[in-house]
C-alpha cells in the first residue's frame, strides 16, 4: 500500500469513527442535542471529515447532517452551512495574485495584511520560502502604506527557543524599510488556524480600525488561509453576516511545489471549532508536522 493510499485508509476509518460516534450521540430517544452534549461537536467533525475525504461525493449526507444540526442548535447549524458553502465553493482563493497585492484595496488603516509564517530552520533563521513571503509582503505594504502588516507564527525552531516565525519576519520587514508601528506580531501560534485565531484576537481587541485583511502566503497556501480566516470571523460573529473582519483579497509567491489536502483543511477547520487532539491526530496523518515542537 503506497503513501497516499495509507492517507485514504486512515481517512476513511476517521470518518467511521467519526459518523460512529455522531450516531451514537443521536440514537437517543429524541435524537436531540439535549440528550447529549457533545452532538453539535460530533457533528461538525463528521461534516468536516466527510468533505476532507470525499469530497462533493458527500455533498448529499452534508446536506443532511447541515439540517440535523441546524435542528437540534440553529445557531451553529447556520454558521457551519456558511462556511460549508464557502469551502465548497470553486471561488474559495480566487482570484489568486501573485507577486503583489492587487490594485482597488482601501490605502487605509481598515486593510491588515495578514503574512503566513513557516517553519523555521532548526537555528531559527528563516527558510527560503519565508523570506519568498516576505518579498511579497514587502512589496504589498509599499504598494500600501497606510496598512498594517501582521506577521503570524511562533516558536518552531527545534534548536532556538527565542526565535518565532513572526519575529524574525518582523525583523526583517523593518530592515527593509517598514516603519515599526505598522509591524504587529503574532507569535504564539504554530498552525495556520492558530494563526487565524490569534491575529483575530488582537486586531479586535487592540486594532478596531482595521475591518479588512488581505492573505499573503505561498501559492498552493492561500486557498486554507482564505477559508480558515473566514471561518474564524464566522464563528465569533454574532450572527452569520455580522462578521468583524473580512477577506478581501490575497497575494502569493509561485511555489515550485507544496500542496494542502482538503483532508489537512478539515483537521484545521476541526481546530479552530475547539477539538485540538482530533485536528493534530488528522494533521499528522496528512501532513508532515512531525519536526514542529510540541503542543503546548
Amino acid at each position: 500500500m503506497n503513501r497516499v493510499s495509507i492517507h485514504r485508509f486512515i481517512a476513511s476509518v476517521l470518518v467511521l469513527i467519526v459518523a460512529f460516534s455522531a450516531a451514537g450521540c443521536r440514537s437517543g430517544k429524541s435524537g436531540k442535542a439535549s440528550e447529549d452534549p457533545t452532538f453539535t461537536e460530533k457533528t461538525v467533525e463528521e461534516i468536516a471529515v466527510d468533505y476532507g475525504t470525499y469530497g462533493a461525493e458527500a455533498k448529499g449526507r452534508i446536506s443532511q447532517l447541515l439540517k440535523e444540526l441546524s435542528s437540534a442548535d440553529p445557531s451553529t447549524g447556520a454558521r457551519w452551512e456558511k462556511i460549508m458553502n464557502l469551502w465548497m465553493s470553486p471561488e474559495l482563493g480566487q482570484p489568486l495574485h501573485y507577486d503583489v497585492l492587487p490594485d482597488g484595496l482601501p490605502d487605509t488603516d481598515e486593510l491588515a495584511i495578514v503574512v503566513l509564517g513557516f517553519q523555521l530552520n532548526p537555528d531559527g533563521t528563516m527558510k527560503d520560502e519565508l523570506i519568498e513571503r516576505l518579498n511579497v509582503a514587502l512589496a504589498s505594504a509599499e504598494k500600501y502604506p497606510n496598512a498594517y502588516i501582521v506577521c503570524t507564527g511562533g516558536g518552531t525552531a527545534a534548536e532556538n527557543e527565542d526565535a518565532s516565525e513572526s519575529g524574525e519576519m518582523a525583523k526583517w520587514l523593518i530592515a527593509n524599510g517598514i516603519d515599526k508601528k505598522r509591524v504587529i506580531v503574532e507569535d504564539n501560534s504554530i498552525t495556520t488556524a492558530q494563526n487565524a485565531l490569534f491575529t483575530y484576537d488582537i486586531l479586535t481587541s487592540l486594532y478596531p480600525s482595521v475591518r479588512k485583511l488581505a492573505i499573503i502566503s505561498s501559492d498552493y497556501h492561500i486557498a486554507t488561509g482564505e477559508l480558515l480566516f473566514k471561518a474564524e470571523a464566522i464563528l465569533r460573529a454574532n450572527a452569520p453576516g455580522n462578521e468583524k473582519l473580512e477577506v478581501i483579497s490575497n497575494a502569493a509567491w509561485k511555489a515550485p511545489s507544496g500542496s494542502l489536502s482538503a483532508m489537512f483543511q478539515a483537521g484545521a477547520l476541526i481546530e479552530l471549532f475547539g477539538d485540538v487532539k482530533t485536528a493534530f491526530e488528522i494533521y499528522y496523518e496528512t501532513y508532515d508536522i512531525h519536526s514542529l515542537p510540541p503542543l503546548n
